[in-house]
């Protein structure tokens, strides 16, 4: 039976996969899609089109218009690293009541 970091880094490669279809890459409209469908919560505005746009230039700065998964590993990371910030602040301020 895999852990749980097996299972997450098996779920990240699949989920990578199945957006990018045959390519090696997430194109823009691939990781709007993605976000949309995987990460409805963390988009203020899933329907506003710059919200994937500041996603994408924060990922790279060559201008490539293409997500490997380095860089969609490092949005996760991001997302994650965000999420903790936010319950730790959360827990804090729930233990003071």
């Amino acid at each position: 039976m895999p852990c749980q970091v097996e299972l997450i880094t098996e779920t990240m490669m699949f989920m990578i996969h199945t957006f990018a279809g045959d390519k090696a890459y997430l194109t823009k409209e691939d990781l709007r899609v993605l976000m949309e469908k995987e990460f409805p919560g963390f988009l203020e505005n899933p329907k506003d089109p710059l919200a994937v746009d500041k996603i994408m230039k924060g990922l790279h700065q060559n201008r490539d218009v293409r997500v490997r998964f380095q860089s969609f590993v490092l949005l996760i990371a991001g997302l994650t690293s965000t999420c903790n910030d936010y319950f730790v602040v959360h827990m804090k301020q729930k233990g003071k009541k």
